[in-house]
C-alpha cells in the first residue's frame, strides 16, 4: 500500500518543475564530459505525492469541478525519469515510513544504481563528500527540507567540492520567525538555530546593527529592519561567499503573499565555463515571467 504523502500547491508544481528542467539540461550538457553523473535528493520524501483539488461550484465562467485526489510524482520519480539518465542516485531520508517507500521505488529500478539513506540529510552528505573523489563527477543536490534542518556547515562542505550544483529551496518565512523583530526577543532556541543556519553569530551583528546613541549616550533598541526581500538578499549574499556563484532566486509562491520560500540554484564549480553554463540555464527557469505565464493560461 502506498505511503500517503500529501502536499502539493503551486508553488510545489513551480520548484519540480524548475528542478526536473534543469536535471534534463544537466544530464544533456554533461554527459558528453564526465564518466559519473549523480543526483542527491537530501529530503527525499516518498518519490510520489498526493494532490488534493477541492470541489468549485460553478460561475458564470467555469465549470463546476469535482473533489480530484490524484497522485503525481515527486522529485525522487522525477530524478529516476530524467534523459540523459543520472548514473548514480541518492536518496537521503529520516523518517522511516517514507524510506520504506523509496526502498520500493528503488526496487522497481534494480537495474539502477540506487541508495537509500535512512539518515539525517546533514551527517549523509558531509559523509557523502567526505568519502568520495569529486574531480571526475558531477552531481546535483537538491535540498527541500521540511524547516530550517540545513546546517551552514553541510553548504560548505557542498560548496567545497567544486563539482555540485544545489538547488535550495530556502524557507524564507521560517527566517522571518526566527529572526523577530527585537534582538532581545530571540530567546536561546532561535539563537541557536540562526547561528547553525548561518555557520556563526555574525548574523547577530549583521541583521541587528548597534545605532547611534541618543543625547544622552543611550544606544537604541537594536532591531531587524529588513523586510523579507532584504532578508532573501541577505541570505543570496552569504551563500555567495562560499560558492562559485548564487543566481537570483525565485520567490514562492509567485501569485500571493506572504512570500514562503526562496529557491536558490547555488554554483560550487568557480571556472567561468561551468558558472556560465548553469546560469544561462539557472536563469531561464528562475525567471518568475515564465512562471506567470504558465500559470496564466493554466
Amino acid at each position: 500500500m502506498p505511503i500517503d504523502h500529501e502536499f502539493g500547491g503551486q508553488h510545489t508544481e513551480i520548484k519540480l518543475s524548475i528542478v526536473e528542467g534543469y536535471l534534463n539540461a544537466f544530464t544533456t550538457a554533461l554527459r558528453p564530459h564526465f564518466m559519473s553523473l549523480w543526483y542527491i535528493d537530501a529530503f527525499a520524501g516518498t518519490g510520489s505525492r498526493t494532490v488534493r483539488t477541492e470541489r468549485r461550484g460553478a460561475d458564470m465562467v467555469e465549470m463546476p469541478v469535482d473533489e480530484l485526489v490524484e497522485q503525481r510524482r515527486g522529485s525522487a520519480q522525477i530524478a529516476l525519469d530524467v534523459r540523459p539518465q543520472f548514473d548514480f542516485i541518492v536518496f537521503i531520508e529520516k523518517n522511516r515510513s517514507y524510506v520504506s517507500a523509496l526502498t520500493d521505488l528503488a526496487a522497481k529500478n534494480l537495474q539502477r544504481r540506487i541508495v537509500v539513506a535512512e539518515e539525517d540529510a546533514n551527517s549523509a552528505l558531509k559523509k557523502l563528500v567526505a568519502n568520495n573523489r569529486w574531480d571526475d563527477k558531477r552531481a546535483v543536490v537538491f535540498l527541500d527540507p521540511y524547516g530550517m534542518e540545513v546546517e551552514w556547515s553541510t553548504l560548505e562542505t557542498l560548496a567545497d567540492t567544486r563539482a555540485i550544483d544545489v538547488w535550495f529551496l530556502f524557507p524564507l518565512a521560517g527566517l522571518f520567525r526566527q529572526a523577530t523583530r527585537k534582538l532581545t526577543d530571540i530567546d536561546e532556541h532561535k539563537r541557536a538555530a540562526l547561528t547553525r543556519m548561518f555557520g556563526s553569530d555574525s548574523w547577530e551583528a549583521e541583521l541587528y546593527p548597534d545605532g547611534a546613541p541618543d543625547m544622552f549616550g543611550v544606544l537604541p533598541e537594536r532591531r531587524r529592519e529588513l523586510n523579507p526581500k532584504g532578508l532573501e538578499q541577505y541570505v543570496q549574499r552569504r551563500l555567495g561567499k562560499i560558492f562559485g556563484a548564487v543566481l537570483t532566486p525565485l520567490a514562492l509562491p509567485i501569485d500571493r503573499a506572504p512570500q514562503m520560500f526562496s529557491l536558490f540554484l547555488c554554483i560550487s564549480n568557480k571556472s567561468p565555463e561551468a558558472i556560465g553554463l548553469a546560469t544561462r540555464i539557472g536563469k531561464h527557469l528562475l525567471d518568475p515571467k515564465r512562471h506567470r505565464i504558465v500559470r496564466s493560461i493554466v
